[in-house]
C-alpha cells in the first residue's frame, strides 16, 4: 500500500509526471480492453475488410482523442493560442512544442493498440483473407474449373476462412495453412510497425539535442512557465476569493451587531474585551492584505478580463532604494548591482 502511496504522490509531484502516468493507464487499458474484446468477423465478402479494417484504426483514434480530452494542457494550449496579443508576444514555438508533447503522450494507447492487434493477427486475417492466392493452397491437381466453381464461389468460401466454425471448403483450401500464413503477415506487419516507432522515437531524441538543443530548451522552460503561472493565478484567485468572502462576512456581521446593539441600547459584557478587538482587528489586517488592494466586484471583474486580454510582459523589474521600480530590466540575463552600492551596502553592515 505504501508503494501505491508513493507512486500516486510522484504522478502528482508536476504537470509532465501526472500525464506520463496517465498515458502508461491508458496503454495499460489497451491491452486490457483487446483481451477482453470478443473479435467476431461477419465472414461476409462484403463486410469483411471493413470489419477488419475497422478494428485496426477506430479504437486507435478513440484513444488518440481520448488522450487529447485527459489531458490538461489542452486547455492551456487553446487558451494561449486563442487569448487576444495585448501586452505579452505569443512565441509559435511554445505552442508547437506544446501540441507536440501533447500528440505524442496521446499516440502511446493507440501504438500499444495497433501492435497488439496485428501480432494477434485476427483482424488482418477477416480483413484480407478475401486477397488470398486460394491456389496456393489447394492440392497439386485441383482446378476450380473441373470443380464447376466460379469467382464468386471461391470468395465467399474465403470470406469464411476466419469464422472456423461454418468453414465448408476444407476440402479445396487448407483453412489452417491459409489462417497460418496470414496471421505470419500480420506479425511481420506488427514488427515492422514497431521498429518504425522505436527508430522514429531514438532518431529524434538523439538528433534533436545536437541541432536545436537551445530552441528546445527555450520552448520547454515557457511552456512550463505557461503551465506553472496558470496553477499560481488559480491559486492567487483562491486565496483571494476567500479572503474577500471572509473580510464581507465580518463586516456584515459587525454592522449586523451594530445595529443590534443601537436597538437595544446596550452593549454585551465581555471580559477581556480589548485583547480580543486587538485580536480580531489584526486578524482582519492580516485578511486584507491578501486583498491586494482589489475591494470592489467590478475592479475584480475588471482585472480578470485583462489578465485575459492583456497580460503583462514577461519583463521584470527591479525595486529601487526608495520602493520605486527602477528602469533597469531583468530580461534572461543576471542583474548586476553597481560597485558603488555594494560598498554603501557592506558600510552600513
Amino acid at each position: 500500500m505504501d508503494k501505491f502511496r508513493m507512486m500516486f504522490q510522484f504522478l502528482q509531484s508536476n504537470q509532465e509526471s501526472f500525464m506520463n502516468g496517465i498515458c502508461g493507464i491508458m496503454a495499460l487499458a489497451a491491452a486490457q480492453l483487446y483481451s477482453a474484446f470478443e473479435f467476431s468477423c461477419p465472414c461476409l465478402p462484403d463486410y469483411n475488410y471493413a470489419y477488419g479494417i475497422g478494428v485496426l484504426v477506430v479504437p486507435p483514434v478513440w484513444f488518440f482523442m481520448l488522450g487529447f480530452v485527459l489531458n490538461n494542457n489542452v486547455s492551456m494550449l487553446a487558451e494561449e493560442w486563442r487569448r487576444p496579443l495585448g501586452r505579452r508576444v505569443k512565441d509559435p514555438t511554445v505552442l508547437r512544442y506544446m501540441f507536440c508533447s501533447i500528440s505524442q503522450r496521446s499516440l502511446i494507447a493507440p501504438i500499444v493498440w495497433i501492435s497488439v492487434t496485428l501480432m494477434d493477427g485476427k483482424s488482418f486475417l477477416c480483413a484480407y483473407s478475401l486477397d488470398l492466392d486460394a491456389r496456393r493452397f489447394t492440392g497439386p491437381d485441383f482446378s476450380f474449373e473441373k470443380a464447376n466453381m466460379s469467382g464468386e464461389d471461391v470468395t465467399r468460401m474465403l470470406a469464411k476462412i476466419p469464422c472456423k466454425d461454418i468453414y465448408d471448403g476444407g476440402h479445396i483450401v487448407a483453412r489452417e495453412a491459409a489462417t497460418r500464413y496470414l496471421r505470419c503477415v500480420s506479425q511481420a506487419f506488427g514488427w515492422v510497425f514497431l521498429l518504425l516507432i522505436t527508430l522514429t522515437a531514438f532518431l529524434v531524441r538523439a538528433i534533436r539535442p545536437c541541432f536545436t538543443q537551445a530552441a528546445f530548451l527555450k520552448t520547454k522552460y515557457w511552456s512550463h512557465y505557461i503551465d506553472i503561472e496558470r496553477k499560481m493565478f488559480d491559486e492567487t484567485c483562491t486565496e483571494h476569493a476567500k479572503s474577500f468572502a471572509k473580510v464581507c462576512i465580518q463586516q456584515y456581521f459587525e454592522s449586523i451587531s451594530g445595529e443590534m446593539r443601537s436597538l437595544h441600547g446596550h452593549r454585551p459584557h465581555r471580559d477581556n474585551g480589548d485583547n480580543d478587538d486587538s485580536d480580531d482587528e489584526d486578524k482582519k489586517l492580516s485578511d486584507e492584505d491578501k486583498l491586494l488592494g482589489i475591494r470592489a466586484q467590478d475592479d475584480m471583474n475588471r482585472v480578470l478580463w485583462n489578465w485575459h486580454a492583456c497580460k503583462p510582459a514577461l519583463s521584470l523589474r527591479r525595486d529601487g532604494p526608495d520602493g520605486d521600480a527602477s528602469d533597469e530590466l531583468v530580461n534572461g540575463g543576471v542583474h548586476y548591482v553597481q560597485m558603488k552600492e555594494m560598498a554603501e551596502y557592506y558600510s552600513t553592515v
